[in-house]
């Protein structure tokens, strides 16, 4: 059985409600967010990319997602 949470988080500063997101996987494919091209930071914490799938969010966490840019 898979149950839906909705919460309240803080995204690049923004507070974002009514989320249906419980992992940051679900939280880049809710924002349409390409994985490969980001980098991820909940409450400080750099996330792995393998973790994405299994790291749970928690009301009121604060998140950072970054996007590479190449350039010279």
């Amino acid at each position: 059985m898979r149950f839906l949470f909705f919460m309240r988080l803080k995204i690049n500063g923004e507070t974002v409600e009514n989320l249906q997101a419980a992992t940051v996987g679900e939280l880049l494919d809710t924002l349409r967010i390409e994985r490969g091209k980001v980098a991820v930071e909940v409450n400080m914490s750099v996330i792995k990319k393998q973790d994405y799938e299994r790291f749970l969010l928690s009301d009121g966490d604060a998140v950072e997602i970054v996007n590479f840019v190449g350039g010279g």
